[in-house]
């Protein structure tokens, strides 16, 4: 998933992206609200994690234009503005979800990704894919009751088959996905990171559509 983290103090900021780095995101950080409105007009983000007041303005002026605009993006607000009135204008202005500072990243993370799942349809974190059981929350993947490992890359482009069931994933859109702006791409990445997924998962999990991308394949349990 491509986050955009929009915080200007640079202690938090940095927690929160190495955090959300390590979860195997990808993340772009701005500190000031112009900066954000370019980020969002280059590229399609999945979450934007929105501070209320930065150095050009405040975070709600900038999150009811984005609604105003069509904007649908999920945005959880990280404020250190703990009055009830706070949260409710928050989340009537368009928020999905409202963090106090100072709080817990761990508590971030899973805040991520019930409103992840939740914005793809499918807010139950468990799916069976074949022989596959697959559980979002935890990352974690079993055949036959035995685990089997993804790094967190590899994580991260089956994430983006399993939320968008039988939808086409362009190379572009999974590049988006892994990589922030000032990160260099090898024109074969995408490539072998399916190579990588299908090895552990096997062969059919995903799909190949040529000249146009990749779908989650269909396959079927093994024969008991």
């Amino acid at each position: 998933m491509r986050v955009l983290l929009i915080e200007d103090d640079a202690i938090l900021g940095a927690a929160v992206r190495d955090q959300i780095a390590a979860d195997g995101h990808t993340v772009d950080w701005a500190t000031r609200l112009d900066t954000a409105r370019d980020c969002v007009g280059t590229v399609t983000y999945e979450l934007i994690l929105l501070d209320l007041m930065l150095p050009d303005g405040r975070g709600l002026d900038f999150l009811k234009a984005r609604r105003a605009a069509g904007d649908a993006t999920p945005v959880i607000i990280l404020t250190a503005r703990d009055q009830i009135s706070d949260r409710i204008a928050g989340l009537n202005t368009g928020a999905d979800d409202y963090l106090v500072k100072p709080f817990d990243l761990a508590e971030l993370s899973a805040r991520i990704g019930a409103v992840a799942r939740r914005y793809a349809g499918n807010p139950n974190p468990q799916v069976e894919i074949g022989d596959l059981t697959i559980d979002l929350a935890q990352r974690l993947i079993q055949r036959a009751g035995q685990p089997i490992t993804l790094t967190a890359r590899e994580w991260v482009l089956f994430e983006t088959f399993v939320q968008r069931p039988r939808a086409l994933v362009t190379k572009a859109q999974m590049e988006e996905r892994l990589y922030s702006f000032d990160a260099e791409v090898e024109s074969n990445t995408i490539e072998v990171y399916i190579g990588r997924i299908r090895k552990k998962l096997g062969h059919d999990i995903i799909e190949t559509i040529r000249g146009m991308g990749y779908r989650l394949g269909q396959p079927k349990r093994a024969a008991s």
